[in-house]
């Protein structure tokens, strides 16, 4: 049984609209994180797609001592939650400790564990207890099947808002690769499945100091993963990547959103009708 999991007014699932999520890596300002997230929420409003807004408050796993993290907690939920009652969409962002946990549940909608810390059962706990919906990266070391033993933690507190998020396997030094049999066999635990196209085409450490990537094959990547069929997708986007502090590499610009969440909507809207997918 493929579960449907509420989020407000939302609903990802099976015979449900595409669900995106979509923002910057982190929390650079209030002003260009709410102009990334009020472009967001006009566009998927346009489409009748499904949108939860993404950033981060703090970003602690980072290559370098010196790469940017993020306002920190306190700043960075202040900025969410205005940004959630002006806008009035619902919110993601991730947590890297349990002392972070208590704090993000009062303003996030969504909660995320990180893929490198999907295996730190005291943390998938904590997030787990506090009832909010639980999106679980799944690590670049684990198989697809692995995934239900994180389910199982989710669910052993009677937490049955689960979010899985597929975002590619590592492949050698300093790269990923994505096996797209990992989006069926993940939905066999229940759950929807999101498929995070810019984090499949980064390049874990590539950049010396800082991660690379390859985001002109996000788009096709994304294609190919609801052509899967994918409960929804995971874009990290900035209005000029170059210059993003975190994750510019393999962001999207703002302004190319638009001709590929309509292309993503069609093939979605194919599969739940049984047309060919274009």
């Amino acid at each position: 049984m493929h579960n449907i999991v509420q989020i407000n007014s939302l609903q990802i699932g099976p015979g449900r609209p595409l669900a995106i999520i979509s923002g910057p890596c982190v929390i650079e300002n209030f002003d260009i994180t709410y102009q990334i997230a009020a472009f967001l929420k006009d566009v998927t409003r346009q489409l009748g797609l499904s949108f939860i807004f993404k950033a981060s408050f703090d970003k602690a796993n980072r290559t370098a001592i010196n790469s940017f993290r993020g306002p920190g907690l306190s700043q960075g939920l202040a900025v969410l939650a205005r940004i959630k009652s002006e806008l009035g969409i619902p919110i993601l962002s991730d947590v890297h400790d349990i002392h972070q946990v208590e704090a993000a549940a009062q303003v996030l909608d969504v909660i995320q564990i990180p893929a490198l810390l999907c295996r730190q059962t005291d943390l998938v706990l904590e997030v787990a207890r506090t009832g909010k919906v639980v999106n679980i990266k799944k690590g670049q070391f684990l198989a697809p099947w692995d995934v239900a033993n994180i389910v199982e933690k989710i669910t052993s507190v009677s937490n049955h808002n689960i979010l899985l998020t597929e975002r590619g396997a590592s492949f050698g030094y300093n790269n990923l690769v994505v096996d797209f049999r990992s989006i069926p066999i993940m939905q066999s635990t229940g759950y929807p499945v999101i498929f995070d196209a810019t984090h499949s085409v980064q390049l874990p450490g590539g950049a010396g100091t800082s991660s690379g990537g390859q985001r002109q094959y996000a788009p096709m990547l994304a294609r190919a993963a609801v052509a899967a069929g994918a409960d929804g997708v995971f874009l990290e986007v900035h209005p000029d990547p170059e210059r993003a502090l975190c994750d510019g590499p393999n962001s999207l610009r703002l302004d190319t959103l638009k001709p590929l969440f309509t292309q993503l909507n069609a093939i979605h809207h194919a599969l739940l009708s049984g047309d060919q997918v274009p």
